[in-house]
């Protein structure tokens, strides 16, 4: 079976880079634009905000995530504080990473539900105790197998029931979505991915759009632009990218771009380049 998630990563890749670890007291403003963030809370209390709300009071072990930018507030004890371990979370692509943009703006997941990577964490925590040479790659590198294991938990039990994690998490739609990922240059048609998901061709269209939000053809044309934006950020040709993608020609990218988009390649990529 092919993997759900590495054709993923293969394209849009993720990096994060601790900046926390040890305890943080009283209030805490954390708004950071164009980054996710990834905290563990080990111990004591922490009351979460969002835009002057109370979101979530914490009163054991959490892992809370935050896969867009999002500006919160934590409140914990002043003298006392709670004991973070923070990670700063980039996906490539930023808004439009696909990962990302699938997730919830806001997650927070008791540690006692991540059983399965207990060991995971207490490498985490015992890095984060320690002075060791190396001290912030290791934590860089075991946050971001974290959220890969969030991922999977979320997959695996429930917690995401549409959009993309949710067509990953379906038993037969997944064959689908990972073959458009895989190949997303094959001349995908209705039958032929639903032929892929073993479902007739209505069930599948009907499923596919229930649960991801869109039509194979729609989500087709996303993907393969995703692609392309990639590409024309790495300063690719447009001809070689458009073979890539799926599009027979620079004319068919720039109008499925356009119409994706609202700008030709050409456009997008200056634009880019002005940021």
């Amino acid at each position: 079976m092919s993997d759900r998630l590495d054709a993923l990563f293969a394209h849009f890749s993720l990096s994060a880079r601790v900046f926390n670890t040890g305890a943080v007291c009283g209030i805490n403003d954390i708004d950071e634009p164009e980054v996710g963030h990834l905290h563990v809370v080990r111990d004591g209390w922490l009351d979460v905000h969002h835009a002057g709300r109370l979101v979530a009071e914490i009163r054991e072990p959490t892992l809370l995530l935050y896969a867009r930018s999002m500006p919160h507030r934590f409140v914990s004890d002043p003298v006392r504080g709670a004991d973070l371990t923070c990670a700063r979370l980039r996906f490539e692509g930023g808004a439009s990473n696909p990962i990302a943009s699938a997730l919830p703006p806001f997650v927070a997941m008791p540690l006692s539900s991540l059983g399965w990577t207990t060991a995971l964490l207490d490498a985490l925590f015992h890095e984060a105790g320690h002075d060791y040479c190396g001290r912030k790659v290791v934590l860089d590198r075991l946050f971001e197998v974290l959220f890969v294991q969030v991922l999977r938990t979320l997959m695996h039990e429930g917690g995401l029931r549409a959009g993309l994690m949710g067509g990953l998490a379906h038993p037969k739609l997944r064959h689908a979505l990972v073959a458009i990922h895989e190949k997303p240059a094959e001349d995908w048609t209705l039958d032929g991915l639903a032929q892929r998901a073993g479902m007739s061709r209505s069930a599948f269209a009907g499923a596919f759009r229930e649960i991801v939000g869109e039509t194979p053809g729609a989500y087709l044309q996303r993907w393969r632009i995703g692609l392309a934006q990639r590409s024309l950020r790495e300063g690719r040709a447009l001809k070689r990218i458009a073979d890539d993608v799926g599009y027979g020609s620079e004319a068919a990218l720039s109008r499925a771009f356009k119409a994706q988009t609202g700008q030709s390649p050409r456009e997008w990529r200056t634009a880019m380049r002005a940021v």
